[in-house]
C-alpha cells in the first residue's frame, strides 16, 4: 500500500472521522424505528466527520483550500491546492441504518485529481490512490475488470433523489443500460460505487447530479486502476460537468453508446 506523507495525513485523518460515524450509526440504528426519525441527528454526525477532517487536514496541510458538502468552499492562501471532502456519501442508507456508506477525500492539484482516498468504516475498506502510485484496497494492488461486453457485465448507477432536476434523464438511462448489461445496481453512495468500479466489482458506473466532492477521490483512484472516466456525453471534466461514466476503455465506450441512445429518446419539450 502507499505510505506516502500524504497518504499518511489523508488516511489518519479520515481514520479519526470513521469512529466517530461508526458511534453515531451505533445510535442511528435505534433512533431510526422512532416515529419522529433520526435526521436532525444524522445532520450532527455529517457535521462533526467534516470538521473532524477539516482540522485535521489544515493542521496537516496548512493554506490548502477545501470543498466541503456541508461547510462550502474555503478559499486557502496556497491556490494550487484543494481538499474535495465528503464526510458522509450515502447519507439516506446511514439515516435508516443500512451499513453502506464512506468518507471521501480527494486533493486537487492544479485542477487535477492527484489523491483520493474513500474509507467504508462499516467493511473497513480503504480504496487509495495517489498519482503515479498505483490505485489499492487496503494492502492489494486493484485494477479495473477486463470484460469487454455490457451483456456480460454489471453495471452500476446512482439515482437521483426524488424531485432532482436530473431523475427523468437518469430513469431514461436506466431502462436502456437495463436492456444491454447483465445486471444494475445502485448502492446508495457513489464515491463507493465509483471505487467498486476501480477495483472490479462493478464493470463500469455512470451517474448523475453529482458533486465535487462526490466523485474527487473516486477519479484519482479510478486512473491508478486503469479505468477510462469522462462526464456522461463522453467530456473530459465529470466535476465540471456534474456526472460521470466510467469502466474499462472497452465498457466505457459502449457505455457512452448507450447513454447516447437514451437521450436520443428525450421527449421533445
Amino acid at each position: 500500500m502507499i505510505r506516502s506523507p500524504l497518504i499518511t495525513v489523508m488516511s489518519e485523518a479520515v481514520i479519526k472521522a470513521s469512529r466517530s460515524l461508526k458511534r453515531d450509526f451505533g445510535e442511528v440504528e435505534a433512533l431510526q424505528v422512532s416515529i419522529k426519525g433520526p435526521g436532525n441527528f444524522v445532520s450532527n454526525a455529517d457535521r462533526k466527520a467534516e470538521t473532524i477532517l477539516r482540522e485535521a487536514l489544515e493542521k496537516a496541510r496548512p493554506g490548502y483550500g477545501l470543498v466541503m458538502e456541508e461547510s462550502g468552499v474555503v478559499e486557502g492562501t496556497d491556490q494550487s491546492h484543494r481538499w474535495h471532502i465528503d464526510p458522509l456519501d450515502g447519507t439516506t442508507n446511514f439515516l435508516h441504518g443500512i451499513p453502506h456508506f464512506c468518507i471521501s477525500v480527494g486533493l486537487e492539484r492544479d485542477g487535477q485529481m492527484v489523491a483520493g482516498i474513500i474509507y467504508d468504516p462499516i467493511k473497513d475498506e480503504m480504496f487509495i490512490a495517489e498519482k503515479g502510485k498505483g490505485a489499492f484496497l487496503n494492502n492489494r494492488r486493484v485494477r479495473v475488470a477486463a470484460r469487454r461486453e455490457l451483456s456480460a457485465s454489471v453495471v452500476g448507477c446512482d439515482i437521483p433523489h426524488l424531485g432532482e432536476r436530473t431523475q427523468a434523464t437518469t430513469l431514461r438511462e436506466i431502462a436502456t443500460m437495463s436492456a444491454r448489461a447483465a445486471g444494475l445496481r445502485s448502492y446508495g453512495a457513489a464515491a463507493l460505487d465509483i471505487a467498486y468500479v476501480a477495483c472490479g466489482r462493478f464493470d463500469a458506473f455512470f451517474g448523475r447530479g453529482l458533486k465535487s466532492w462526490d466523485m474527487a477521490a473516486g477519479l484519482a483512484i479510478l486512473r491508478e486502476a486503469g479505468a477510462f472516466a469522462s462526464d456522461a456525453e463522453g467530456g473530459a471534466d465529470p466535476v465540471a460537468k456534474g456526472h460521470i461514466a466510467c469502466g474499462n476503455e472497452a465498457l466505457h465506450r459502449e457505455l457512452l453508446d448507450v447513454l447516447k441512445t437514451a437521450r436520443a429518446t428525450q421527449p421533445a419539450a
